[in-house]
């Protein structure tokens, strides 16, 4: 015999269909603000990595006591979006000159440097980033003399954008007259 009495567990279908459209309304809402917040992120990570190119250049040509150059890939001057090269430039002429840059740094027996070679290189920054120079003094490269200064006694100022029309501020990195590189995150439009 069976008792009438008990009562079935569950959800009917009317209140599981409320419960996934309520979810659905929820998540239409939440997924474009998050959008921004991973934009935001992925922003600073850019940003993060310029300034340490900037803090290595800067460190290891006071630590080896030769000139060290940061220079950016690609064909086209003040967008460095292609990537960059961090390497010791040992004739001080701005350009990679080791013909095998996964060779690492060799010196000679009196502790000077034998050629130019690579410390670090950058990749691309993703489709609809962009990396652009203010000025002409940092437009295809920033060097580094063993005094920590830079080759070029005027600063510099980066900018960092995402051009997919999320609200998201640029970042903003200076390079100030000593080389020493600070970021924000402003709002303007990306150069």
């Amino acid at each position: 015999m069976r008792n009438k009495n008990v009562k079935s567990l569950g959800f009917t279908l009317i209140e599981l269909m409320v419960t996934i459209s309520i979810a659905g309304i929820l998540l239409a809402i939440a997924v474009p603000s998050f959008t921004s917040v991973i934009t935001s992120n992925r922003l600073t990570t850019f940003a993060n990595d310029l300034v340490t190119t900037f803090n290595l250049a800067r460190s290891e040509a006071i630590k080896r006591g030769v000139q060290v150059t940061v220079l950016r890939k690609g064909a086209n001057s003040s967008e460095w979006e292609s990537g960059w090269d961090v390497f010791v430039d040992i004739n001080g002429d701005k350009d990679l000159d080791d013909v095998s840059p996964s060779t690492l740094c060799e010196t000679n027996a009196n502790g000077s440097h034998k050629e130019d070679c690579l410390l670090r290189t950058y990749p691309a920054l993703p489709s609809g980033f962009t990396l652009r120079t203010g000025a002409s003094s940092y437009k295809d490269y920033a060097a580094y003399l063993p005094s920590g200064l830079t080759t070029t006694p005027v600063g510099d100022t980066f900018t960092l954008c995402n051009e997919s029309g999320a609200n998201v501020p640029r970042r903003t990195i200076t390079i100030n007259s000593t080389g020493r590189p600070n970021t924000d995150a402003t709002p303007g439009a990306c150069p």
